[in-house]
């Protein structure tokens, strides 16, 4: 029996991601799969139709004879409740099905029967790196967010000599040093800037001064700052405050703060408050890759570049989809070894006896069995 994996075009406005390049396409055809994407799909990425059938896809316009026949369906948010509705029983979607935010989703999982597998939760461990799409689009994000920010800088990053004299280098703030707060990092110093760092994870502070940043010491008490699979741990208001205070120093003398600081499923922790905005020199920036999740700066809006003063604060939204062609290609790598492991031997099935399914798993075949999920449910109803 032949696997169809279906391709759909994101229905989300300003997605302009797609779920798998024709690379992709090319690699689970070479593995037994068929694969058939809906007309249009990669127009967003810069991708046209042609490429994916040179690639050995088929191009559909009937979304509903796509779906009827589907085996895996393939989407970069999740699909629409619409969409679910028309999927036989025992489909399986992949996308970043985000538990604490897609719950119309889950319920729609539920009612037709199908199976949701979340890429925000791979976990973080090395057989599933190549997999890790929260990671791989973290990293276009911190990129992203350095370029957003010398745009906007109404200064060089780069130390310049000149016969006028010697421009000295803008200073860079990172609060956050995973995937994107590193790519971050990275990008600035190739640009010439003089960058900081902090993270509550002590444990990232070879990984900052490697990339030739230093690293914030602040009087913190951080031995319980990481949690499960890396990631910050939440912590107290009292903890928090006292983070703000010693912070506020190192943005005020700072002409560019990018924050990335996020705890998946929570809201992101306040991290510069609008006192420590208006305290910046005039004509600095703020990149808060945060905003999404209610933000690290507390003067920030999800998706508007907005001014406090002489202040730039740019609230983030969906970074990764203003690069879509590299994103896409490395979201497509993801998920192409994601299906790799589900259909490796020639299997027909989802199996969860392997613990990285299992944990990306949030409904099976119209059981809820991620945890979160559940409880948000609960609550909603």
């Amino acid at each position: 029996m032949t696997i169809k994996v279906v391709v759909l075009t994101e229905e989300m406005a300003g997605e302009r991601r797609v779920a798998l390049v024709p690379e992709g396409v090319r690699k689970l055809c070479s593995l037994g799969l068929e694969v058939a994407v809906q007309k249009g799909a990669g127009g967003g990425a810069l991708i046209d139709d042609d490429a994916y059938l040179a690639a050995g896809g088929t191009v559909d316009t009937d979304l509903a004879h796509l779906l009827s026949g589907a085996d895996v369906v393939l989407a970069v948010q999740a699909p629409v409740p619409t969409a679910i509705a028309q999927l036989p029983k025992g489909a399986v979607v992949i996308s970043f099905l985000q538990p604490s935010t897609q719950a119309d989703a889950i319920r729609s999982m539920v009612g037709a029967g199908v199976t949701g597998v979340s890429l925000d939760l791979v976990p973080r461990i090395s057989r599933a790196q190549s997999m890790d799409a929260l990671s791989s689009q973290a990293g276009v994000s911190g990129y992203h967010a350095v370029l957003v920010a010398a745009v906007r800088l109404p200064k060089f990053f780069p130390m310049l000599m000149t016969a006028a004299g010697t421009i000295p280098p803008a200073r860079v703030l990172v609060l956050g040093a995973g995937v994107a707060g590193l790519q971050a990092i990275a990008t600035s110093r190739r640009l010439g800037a003089v960058v900081e760092a902090f993270d509550v994870r002590p444990a990232v502070r070879d990984e900052v001064k490697s990339l030739g940043a230093k690293f914030l010491e602040l009087e913190l008490d951080t031995e319980q700052a990481e949690g499960a699979g890396g990631y910050a741990r939440e912590q107290s208001e009292e903890f928090l405050a006292k983070q703000r205070e010693l912070i506020g120093a190192a943005v005020a003398q700072s002409d560019v703060v990018i924050t990335t600081a996020a705890i998946p499923g929570r809201q992101a922790p306040v991290l510069v408050t609008a006192a420590m905005v208006k305290a910046m020199r005039p004509g600095s920036v703020i990149v808060d890759l945060a905003a999404e999740s209610g933000g690290n700066c507390e003067s920030s809006r999800s998706g508007e570049e907005i001014r406090i003063g002489e202040v730039l604060v740019y609230g983030a939204r969906n970074m990764p989809s203003q690069m879509p062609l590299h994103a896409s290609q490395l979201y497509s790598r993801n998920i192409s070894s994601l299906l790799e492991l589900m259909f490796k031997g020639g299997g027909s099935a989802l199996s969860l006896e392997d613990d990285v399914l299992k944990a990306a798993c949030v409904v099976i075949d119209g059981q809820v069995v991620n945890d979160r999920a559940r409880e948000l449910l609960e609550s909603a109803s």
